[in-house]
């Protein structure tokens, strides 16, 4: 009997011992997920309980705001869809995406259940799948996952750049990540700077370390399980990262060059890292406001509309508020906003596509205050390249809103 009761109490001791070490390792977990480096199996007993942890968390308030849409479907990938913020909490958003883009996919020359083409997998599993219709990059398995551009060359990335994509974070997975290649002068040896988007919060670590909490009308519950858009522009070193109408992180100073661009993190079945939309643009010196306009147009790459539709996108806010601004500054100025499109369907459609594209930008500026006798609009279709049609990138920069000056 002695025996037995000794060997309770030793057992009793051993599972206090054991659950002491797991709430230790849950608080670490919350505290800094891409920071572990725990045992495979421990980590995956934490991971059942930690879901619950993080949502006791979060805010309970389901209310909607301008970070969301009321309206929420599921399809069968099992992504629960909402639409975008309004284009009126993009207000004052400012991001200008760089004026030559080097690489864009929207997967649509892809199949759904394959792996995309025009990419290159580093590390992990990944493919397709369809979410409301679209396909996105599902990043299923590693720690860490990592995909890359299928690029010409490796260094392909020059001060300044943006960077764009569409990110579902779900059931509260762990951030995506946006690895910059760059030369560690230590080692004199290739390694990345990482930034990372999660549900709570955006950080940056490279030479220099910084990390920002979300505003809370965006973060926890507010956050995970719906679309956002994130965009990244470097400049002088300085980088800025917004998510959908916020710009959430402003790193000084760097340190740091960059020469090109991965996506990944820490993947699962259940909580893969799901991504669309992306694009990687060289320049970023679109900043025209507070000078005198003497230019014959602008041609701007940021305004961008729904698939094959004549509907603004939310984040083409930034460049169009950049165009009212030299409306202001310059009075006198009148534009024609034309529509170009590339070279994909019938020249007929994209005539009549570009056009309303054209009325729809025209009718988005009189909207924000422009006069609409200094705004008329004119659609061209694929009639006027600037670039080749047998590529991405090349159909990408000839999709394009020119603002030719009148």
């Amino acid at each position: 009997m002695k025996k037995l009761l000794v060997l309770v109490v030793v057992t009793s001791l051993f599972a206090a011992v054991a659950n002491a070490q797991i709430l230790k390792k849950i608080g670490d977990k919350v505290k800094d997920k891409t920071s572990q480096k725990a045992d495979q199996k421990t980590d995956e007993t934490i991971d059942k309980g930690l879901g619950k942890t993080d949502d006791a968390t979060k805010k309970t308030d389901n209310s909607t705001s301008d970070n969301s849409s009321s309206s929420t479907t599921t399809d069968n990938s099992g992504v629960a869809t909402q639409g975008p913020p309004s284009i009126k909490a993009y207000q004052n958003y400012d991001f200008v995406p760089g004026d030559k883009i080097l690489f864009e996919d929207h997967f649509v020359d892809d199949q759904d259940g394959e792996f995309p083409a025009h990419w290159e997998l580093q590390k992990g599993q990944g493919q397709l799948n369809k979410v409301n219709g679209e396909l996105a990059m599902f990043l299923t398995e590693g720690n860490y996952v990592v995909v890359n551009p299928r690029m010409k060359t490796d260094k392909y990335l020059t001060d300044p750049f943006t960077i764009e994509f569409d990110y579902y974070n779900k059931d509260n997975a762990y951030g995506i990540i946006t690895f910059l290649k760059r030369m560690d002068k230590d080692c004199n040896c290739e390694t990345t700077a990482n930034i990372q988007v999660g549900p709570d919060n955006a950080s940056f670590g490279g030479a220099v370390d910084f990390s920002k909490d979300y505003v809370e009308e965006m973060k926890g519950t507010n956050f995970i399980n719906k679309w956002h858009h994130v965009a990244i522009a470097v400049k002088n070193r300085q980088l800025k990262v917004y998510v959908d109408q916020y710009r959430v992180l402003v790193v000084p100073d760097t340190k740091d060059d960059y020469f090109n661009v991965g996506f990944g993190g820490i993947g699962s079945e259940d909580q893969p890292i799901i991504f669309k939309n992306v694009r990687v643009a060289s320049g970023g010196n679109m900043n025209m406001i507070g000078k005198k306009f003497t230019e014959a147009k602008i041609v701007t790459h940021g305004i961008n509309f729904d698939v094959d539709k004549a509907t603004i996108k939310p984040e083409s806010m930034g460049t169009l508020n950049m165009i009212v601004q030299v409306m202001k500054d310059n009075p006198d100025v009148k534009f024609e906003v034309d529509g170009h499109t590339d070279n994909t369907g019938a020249a007929a459609h994209n005539l009549t596509l570009s056009q309303q594209r054209a009325d729809a930008v025209k009718d988005q500026l009189i909207k924000m205050g422009i006069d609409a006798s200094r705004v008329t609009s004119k659609g061209f279709g694929d009639s006027k390249p600037i670039s080749d049609n047998n590529t991405l990138e090349g159909k990408a920069n000839n999709r394009r809103v020119e603002f030719v000056k009148i």
